[in-house]
């Protein structure tokens, strides 16, 4: 509907111009498909996502590892994008392995013996974008937790476990979507 200016006092134009300059632009931004998330993540226009199982590649294979780590990569896709989880190939996918699960000697005490170990993880993964091939990336995460020697491995594993996981699983996910 146009109205013709002379019917329209000083205020009234002062605020047509005001809805011009604000809301306008929201219209023309609303044709633009660029998906952000809270967690500071970018997808772009990408719908689907897809995390392939991870073999256990490691020394030391704990048997429930892969599904472990498949299930939190998922997770966080989920929870942070809007992208829909898919089992074939995803525009956006992951894939990899574990290649190390470890725990070694890090501090020797007085005696010569271990006061510290250190438990540690790697992933290597393989991340295709077919949207953006520029953002593709085949890279090694690791982390590691330290624990002390009087404790054994067992006793704390689960709980190591989940810390490196998580680590991993946050820096694997900044790396694609929020590329830092």
């Amino acid at each position: 509907m146009i109205i013709p200016v002379s019917i329209i006092n000083n205020g009234h134009l002062q605020h047509l111009r005001i809805i011009y300059l604000v809301v306008l632009p929201l219209f023309l931004l609303d044709s633009c498909k660029v998906s952000y998330s809270f967690s500071g993540a970018n997808t772009g226009n990408l719908e689907t996502v897809s995390v392939q199982y991870f073999p256990n590649r490691a020394s030391i294979v704990k048997p429930t590892l892969n599904q472990y780590f498949t299930d939190e990569l998922r997770d966080i896709c989920q929870r942070q994008t809007s992208m829909k989880i898919v089992s074939d190939l995803g525009q956006a996918n992951f894939e990899g392995e574990i290649t190390t699960y470890s725990t070694r000697p890090v501090a020797i005490s007085g005696s010569e013996q271990a006061s510290l170990n250190r438990f540690s993880i790697s992933i290597r993964v393989k991340y295709t974008n077919s949207l953006d091939p520029d953002l593709n990336f085949d890279q090694t995460f690791t982390h590691y937790e330290d624990y002390d020697s009087s404790q054994s491995l067992d006793a704390v594993e689960g709980e190591l476990t989940e810390l490196i996981i998580e680590r991993i699983v946050e820096d694997i996910f900044n790396r694609a979507f929020v590329n830092w």
